[in-house]
Order: structure tokens, then C-alpha cells, then sequence
């Protein structure tokens, strides 16, 4: 390259960064697409919606929702992975399509850690193993103790194969040392509904769709799956508490930008979500969605995806388990 191709490409490279710290300085000065990446009326949408008040009323612009759902959240994560960089088009994308899908997918069409800025982490969603009056025991003690007797005996019901709920249930006979079979459903509900009529003897599904029957005694909370209680299920132990140690399975949800995105719109936006995060009216629209406000800084959240990526990459090997594209 000649000298004056070289003073060209630096002058071209100068003039690109202060176009981008410009534009970073007025951002934004128009409305802000939040891709959600599954259907309205879901977990990802009502976290959305519970943000958008506080968001538009801190960012000054329209906050404007579109929901993508589709191929386990990967059609929305792949949208915002192919956007323009420049802070007008951002996600919330959940545990599957940033951390799981990888690992269970033959391909993808995205990869997350050289297409997507990590922005924050938002909210975790525990999951909850439940019993039935089909199930003879009391505890997750007890469970482990008949599965080791005779493992065919007991099944575990779950949200559908490749979901966190199914994971979570792999996670369990891999650090339990057991081989219960696994049962998958179209979602928490109905695994929950069969643990009532006792077709079923156990399942592990998401808070919001057994609560209220944990509440009303018609099934048991033997276990949460966070680290810590769950304020929704108090008098459940954690699995740790319950004899499983290092058992953490957790649905969450994050934000995510395309990568290339200037540093201080990340920094902006991380500013701004995470106070809302903070901001006691959408904490508590958090809380009763089941879920609980977890913000981060980038670094954390990129930290955070890595090793949940490691972590379930691991289960699915040990477990075989392969979702088709």
C-alpha cells in the first residue's frame, strides 16, 4: 500500500470514528425498535411493556415493541444481529437463543459472540419441581432416594424438549446420579395439570403457571431451582438446600445490541435499562410476572453468557440431547 493509500485509510478510519461519536452524543433523536423475541403475551413481551413507560419518559423517544417469535428466539436474536449498529434497533432475547441453542442446533444463523453487544442482563426466571398426589414422597430427598431404588418408577414432566424446563430436568439426574425419565409437554401448564390429576408425579415448570396451585395445595413445591429462595414459593428449599449441590438452572432474559454498536450507546442504554430495573413500579411489575430484576454492567452480562454457553453445552452433551433445526 502506498504512503498516500495508507494517509487515506487512517483519514477514512478518523472520519467514521467521530461520525460515531457524534452520533453518539445525540443519541437518540428518533424512536428506539426493541425487538422482542417471542410472541405478545409471553414472559419477554411483559417485561418489555412493564420498561416502555420508563424507558420513553428517560430516553425522550418512542420505545416502539415489535415482536419476531419463532425458532426458539433465534429469528428475533438474528434481526437484531443483522441491524444497523447504531443504537435504533435492540433486543431482548432469553437463555435459549444467546447460551442454549448452540448447543443443540446444528446450525445457526448468528454467532453470539462476534454478531450481538451484550447490554445487560434483565431478569431471571426460577423454575420449581413440583409433586403430586401421585408422587408417595415429601422431598427432593425422597425423590432421589425411590429413583435410585427404581428410577422407571417416577417421571418428571416438562415445558417441551430443548426448553430450560427440560434442561434443568436433565441437570437434575446428571448431578442427582439418577436416570428418571423425562416427559416433555407444550409448555408448563399442561405438565402442571397433569402433576394435579396425578398422571404424572413430578415436574419441573416455570413459577407463574403453578403457584397459585402450590398456593392451594393441590401440588408441592419440592425444590426452587435459583441459588436463593423465591420469594413466590418462600417455603420451598432451593435444590442445593434440598442435597443437590451446585444445581442452578434460571430462564432469564437480557439486552442485546448488533455488534459494532458504539460504546457510549451501550453505555447509555445500560444506564437507562438498569435503572429501570431499579425503578420500584417495574420491579413490581417483574415480581408478579414470576420473575426477578437481575441488571448488570456489558462486561458482566457478556461474563454471564459465556459461562451459561460452557455450562449448558456440557448437560446437552452428557445428555445427547439434539433439537432438529
Amino acid at each position: 500500500m502506498s504512503i498516500f493509500a495508507r494517509v487515506a485509510a487512517l483519514g477514512l478510519a478518523a472520519l467514521l470514528s467521530m461520525t460515531a461519536v457524534a452520533a453518539a452524543q445525540g443519541y437518540p433523536n428518533r424512536p428506539i425498535r426493541l425487538i422482542v423475541t417471542f410472541p405478545p403475551g409471553g414472559s419477554t413481551d411483559l417485561l418489555a411493556r412493564a420498561m416502555q413507560p420508563y424507558l420513553e419518559k428517560a430516553l425522550g423517544q418512542p420505545i416502539v415493541v415489535e415482536n419476531r417469535p419463532g425458532a426458539g428466539g433465534d429469528i428475533g436474536v438474528d434481526a437484531v444481529a443483522k441491524a444497523t449498529p447504531d443504537g435504533y434497533t435492540i433486543g431482548i432475547g432469553a437463555a435459549g437463543a444467546l447460551a442454549v441453542n448452540v448447543s443443540l442446533k446444528d446450525k445457526m444463523p448468528y454467532n453470539v459472540q462476534k454478531d450481538l453487544a451484550p447490554i445487560t442482563l434483565l431478569t431471571a426466571i426460577p423454575f420449581v419441581m413440583v409433586s403430586g398426589p401421585g408422587f408417595s414422597g415429601k422431598t427432593l430427598a425422597d425423590v432421589v432416594k425411590l429413583a435410585k431404588e427404581d428410577a422407571n418408577k417416577l417421571t418428571i414432566g416438562h415445558g417441551g424438549n430443548g426448553t430450560a424446563m427440560h434442561l434443568s430436568s436433565e441437570l437434575f439426574n446428571h448431578l442427582a446420579g439418577v436416570k428418571i425419565p423425562l416427559v416433555p409437554y407444550k409448555g408448563s401448564g399442561p405438565a402442571t395439570q397433569d402433576v394435579v390429576a396425578g398422571h404424572i408425579p413430578l415436574a419441573i415448570v416455570d413459577i407463574p403457571s403453578s403457584q397459585a396451585m402450590i398456593k392451594d395445595g393441590k401440588i408441592k413445591a419440592l425444590a426452587v431451582s435459583s441459588r436463593e429462595r423465591d420469594s413466590h414459593v418462600p417455603d420451598a428449599p432451593t435444590f442445593i438446600e434440598a442435597g443437590i449441590p451446585d444445581y442452578e438452572s434460571i430462564g432469564w432474559f437480557g439486552l442485546i445490541a448488533p455488534a459494532g454498536t458504539p460504546p457510549d450507546i451501550i453505555k447509555k442504554l445500560n444506564e437507562v435499562f438498569v435503572a429501570a430495573m431499579n425503578d420500584p413500579t417495574v420491579k413490581e411489575r417483574i415480581h408478579q410476572g414470576g420473575a426477578v430484576a437481575r441488571p448488570t454492567t456489558p462486561e458482566e452480562f457478556a461474563a454471564f453468557i459465556k459461562k451459561e454457553t460452557d455450562k449448558w453445552a456440557s448437560v446437552i452433551k452428557a445428555a445427547g440431547v439434539k433439537v432438529t433445526n
